[in-house]
């Protein structure tokens, strides 16, 4: 907990500090200039002085040749996780720490020796083993090598792992060419998506993929890819479309989701307000209403589950987690001048999920809800604030500063958890999609009955391969009374004798439902006696895209408009049938001269209703 005296421009001075001097007793290494997440005046007059030499071969410059190419999910089985040795040495080797016991840890530094010293010694948490550690000796210019290092890519779905890297979007060439000395490290090849026709301008950050197709970003994809120039160089020059052929070309990506960025977040990332936990669930940030970048991250969330879906045709799942205010004088939220404190910036190192953390009043509430979220996974905490060195000062965190590299032979399981159920009679039917390289010797759903809040003894049933060749397996768990929570996972033996789980920490992680009573009915005559048809439109003022909410009690055929000061229509939103219950509808309050609008619903039973948005 910051103390009264501590201030923002303390902690600010005490973290550049750590640049230029090391204390003797915990061998700090990083002794050179390192930049923030974003490009300031500082590093714009450094590279003018300096000049600004990009690296002129990068990898293979075309794209992967490959059938089918599949990119990695965060959640999946990693192989390794990277970081670049700079100015956070106590937040790195806390990651360090906690990551080497689930894969290699793979550390660029330039003097190895001072890195493994410091591992090796008492501070910040006393010795870290090294069998698993490998420090490789490189340049570099920054520590956030997630929005400069490349993405596991797979060819043939599951096989020929190889590596995608973008152009970096700053001035720091040394950083752009850390994707080939990893892959010359691993022995992995490197596409990169760095020359013209295929050259793309993109940062890991501000990059998502659920492992089956579905991408999502900010628009600083299209914005940095649309031509034009900037002080430091020249933008690649695509449509939109050229864009969705590039990831396409690269990454086998179909559904490529982009959402405006938001107004408060001077790095567009997305990694800073949302996280995929898998392939159908978003964790995002959640804010007070009316704070920061709260109004937009609602309209963006809204925007996406009326219009996308999870690769098995289902709405994404939406688990919110708050934001914090920075503590102490001068901070607050982003609006208010603190800074961007996140709970989304985490990443998964196999069974274990490292979590930034800030103070405990909002982390024991992100904590729990990682833990309910990911039962199994170990939630290990390490503090991004509150110390020598606050990382959150310089718009990042763990996720911003780590990157991974899947394994080579991903044995991939993938399943839609069973929903909540008032069926007591029939078998509860289990569907998961399986694959390997070699292929599938065997498949086996584990299920469970709850007692006392744990699972009693698993029960072990087959799960039989569909009559097609999509690697789809098939089984059920008996039906149960009312009252009975079950507990479920599945496990998966490759051709080659390799064996796998999901949840990935079973069976300490496994999904849940609940088997429930008949639902309570209502009578028609209450049913129009709810709020109004009309929702608040967010965000209010709005700048971008808008989303204006609907709840119908039953359907209705309606006319919903969007109307100047002088009453013209001036954007049909709807015409025609609505069904009962909430539906979203979207304008892009950027299209229109600002001013005072008023958003019109005109129904056949639910009469007229207006609300007013303000555009800027």
């Amino acid at each position: 907990m910051k103390n009264a005296l501590s201030s923002k421009l303390f902690s600010l001075l005490g973290s550049f500090a750590l640049l230029w001097w090391a204390s003797a007793d915990i061998q700090v290494q990083a002794q050179r200039t390192d930049w923030p997440h974003a490009l300031t005046a500082e590093e714009r007059n450094h590279v003018e002085r300096q000049g600004f030499h990009p690296v002129a071969s990068r990898g293979i410059e075309t794209p992967p040749p490959f059938d089918n190419l599949r990119t990695a999910a965060e959640w999946e089985e990693i192989e390794a996780l990277t970081i670049a040795w700079t100015s956070y040495p106590c937040i790195q080797k806390q990651i360090v720490a906690a990551a080497q016991s689930q894969c290699q840890v793979i550390i660029f530094a330039e003097n190895p020796s001072q890195v493994t010293s410091y591992l090796s010694n008492s501070g910040c948490g006393g010795p870290v083993p090294l069998e698993n550690v490998s420090v490789v000796e490189a340049e570099y210019n920054s520590v956030w090598i997630r929005d400069y290092g490349a993405t596991t890519v797979y060819g043939n779905w599951n096989d020929d792992r190889v590596l995608v890297d973008w152009l970096y979007n700053r001035p720091r060439p040394l950083d752009d060419a850390i994707p080939d000395v990893l892959g010359d490290f691993m022995n992995i090849p490197v596409y990169s998506a760095t020359a013209a026709p295929f050259d793309l301008m993109n940062t890991g950050g501000n990059w998502m993929s659920d492992g089956y197709g579905t991408a999502f970003a900010s628009e600083l994809i299209v914005e940095e890819n649309s031509g034009g120039s900037t002080w430091w160089t020249d933008f690649p020059d695509h449509t939109e479309q050229g864009i969705d052929d590039l990831v396409a070309d690269f990454h086998g990506v179909d559904q490529y989701i982009k959402m405006p960025v938001l107004p408060y977040d001077g790095i567009h990332h997305i990694d800073m307000h949302m996280k995929l936990l898998d392939e159908h669930r978003l964790l995002v940030a959640e804010y007070p209403t009316g704070t920061a970048d709260g109004p937009q991250i609602n309209a963006n969330l809204e925007y996406v589950l009326s219009n996308f879906t999870t690769r098995w045709g289902t709405p994404f799942e939406v688990i919110r987690i708050p934001s914090p205010p920075e503590q102490g004088a001068g901070g607050g939220y982003p609006n208010q001048g603190g800074w961007y404190l996140t709970y989304t910036n985490s990443v998964f190192v196999n069974n274990t999920v490292l979590l930034p953390t800030y103070y405990t009043q909002y982390d024991t509430t992100a904590i729990r809800i990682y833990q309910e979220a990911l039962p199994g996974y170990e939630i290990v905490g390490i503090d991004c604030d509150n110390n020598a060195e606050p990382i959150i000062a310089a718009s990042g965190a763990i996720h911003c500063i780590t990157h991974s590299v899947g394994v080579e032979d991903p044995l991939m399981i993938s399943h839609l958890p069973l929903p909540d159920t008032e069926q007591t009679d029939g078998a509860y039917n289990v569907m998961a999609e399986v694959f390997h390289r070699s292929g599938i010797a065997d498949v086996t759903l584990h299920w469970a009955l709850d007692e006392g809040g744990v699972p009693g003894s698993w029960n072990a049933t087959p799960l039989l391969p569909g009559f097609n060749p999509n690697g789809e397996y098939f089984g059920s768990i008996p039906a149960q009374p009312v009252g009975t929570r079950i507990h479920y996972y599945v496990s998966a033996l490759s051709g080659d004798g390799k064996f796998g789980t999901r949840p990935m920490p079973a069976p300490a992680g496994f999904w849940s439902f609940d088997v429930l009573g008949p639902a309570n009915g209502i009578s028609e005559a209450d049913i129009w006696a709810g709020p109004s048809v009309l929702g608040a439109v967010f965000p209010n003022p709005a700048s971008a895209i808008t989303c204006v909410p609907l709840d119908l009690p039953l359907r209705d055929e309606a006319r919903v408009g969007l109307y100047d000061a002088q009453g013209r229509c001036v954007s049909l939103l709807h015409d025609g049938p609505l069904p009962a219950g909430p539906t979203k509808l979207f304008f892009r309050a950027n299209e229109l001269p600002g001013g005072m609008y008023v958003i019109r619903y005109r129904g056949a039973r639910g009469g007229e209703q207006s609300t007013r948005v303000v555009v800027h």
